[in-house]
């Protein structure tokens, strides 16, 4: 994710981190060659290509505009919904923390070592999930707050957040037998699992069902064609700056469709995908600290205005 101040008028053209133009530049340089070609024959044969009216053009260019934009509006949704589920799971986290070390006694016979165990495989479970959207490997954040008896089942999982989740209810029902909790603050502290449930659901819902390819196809196409015919329709009129019209509009409906490709799956690592791993840091320092822990991770700083 992206975090910077408002650039001025005159940076606004020369900033690239962030930006959509590496990911669009190879078809903004042929669009622009090719409107620089049409435009150079029709400078030295000017009868080569008669004078078209703008009107299809124009109507093209409006129906493209509408697609492009219902494209960009359902990708941002998507994005932001992500945004919400992991907002949610930061609440579902914190909370249970302060239930956890609130209500079980910690003067209890065991009462320190189920908060702290139950504090742990939720540090884990937010790294797991985050690991799990972006299909990367866990252990190396995870496996330092697991009891080594529960590493090698949980190996053998296939979802390994789904796993740290029943495991999490088994404390829990430890918790009953042992008389830590009466039967109503379990209820409340399973709700928080339940919710931390709802939340995976959602993100894995988001990251495994695309928007409809026929639609992007569609979309795509559109755009290829329309910048493709676009110089021969303005090169009667605009002659030489014709490569700099076609520029514009190779930059414009380009560089929307790649920006809704980038916001239709937020979990990745692309510029303008969520924060995970900042998310999931600060996550874990929040619940270090309600346990009393002083040795902390360091907060996750931006490097060049880039958050992971």
């Amino acid at each position: 994710m992206i975090v910077r101040d408002k650039p001025n008028a005159f940076q606004l053209f020369f900033i690239l981190r962030g930006s959509v133009v590496p990911l669009i530049f190879p078809q903004m340089i042929f669009v622009t060659l090719l409107g620089g070609a049409v435009a150079a024959t029709q400078y030295y044969y000017p009868l080569l290509f008669p004078s078209f009216t703008l009107a299809p053009f124009a109507l093209l260019g409006v129906a493209l505009s509408l697609f492009l934009g219902f494209k960009n509006n359902a990708s941002y949704d998507r994005w932001w919904e992500a945004r919400k589920q992991w907002g949610q799971l930061i609440v579902d986290s914190r909370s249970l923390s302060r239930q956890v070390t609130s209500y079980i006694d910690g003067e209890a016979k065991g009462g320190v070592e189920v908060q702290k165990r139950m504090i742990y495989l939720t540090i884990a479970f937010n790294h797991a999930l985050r690991h799990k959207l972006r299909q990367s490997d866990p252990w190396s954040d995870i496996e330092k707050y697991l009891e080594t008896d529960d590493i090698e089942p949980l190996r053998q999982s296939q979802n390994l957040p789904d796993a740290l989740l029943r495991l999490m209810g088994k404390k829990l029902g430890t918790c009953r037998h042992k008389k830590l909790l009466s039967d109503f603050l379990i209820q409340s502290l399973d709700d928080r699992i339940t919710s931390m449930t709802s939340v995976q659901a959602a993100c894995e819902r988001i990251q495994n069902t695309p928007l409809p390819f026929a639609y992007m196809l569609l979309v795509q196409r559109t755009a290829y064609l329309y910048c493709l015919i676009l110089p021969f329709g303005i090169v009667a009129t605009q002659g030489l700056v014709t490569p700099l019209f076609c520029a514009i509009v190779a930059y414009t409906f380009f560089g929307l469709d790649a920006l809704s490709e980038e916001l239709g799956q937020p979990f990745g690592l692309s510029a303008n995908d969520l924060a995970l791993s900042t998310m999931s840091r600060t996550t874990e320092i929040n619940l270090l600290e309600a346990l009393g822990e002083f040795d902390l991770p360091a907060p996750i700083k931006p490097v060049k205005s880039r958050l992971e």
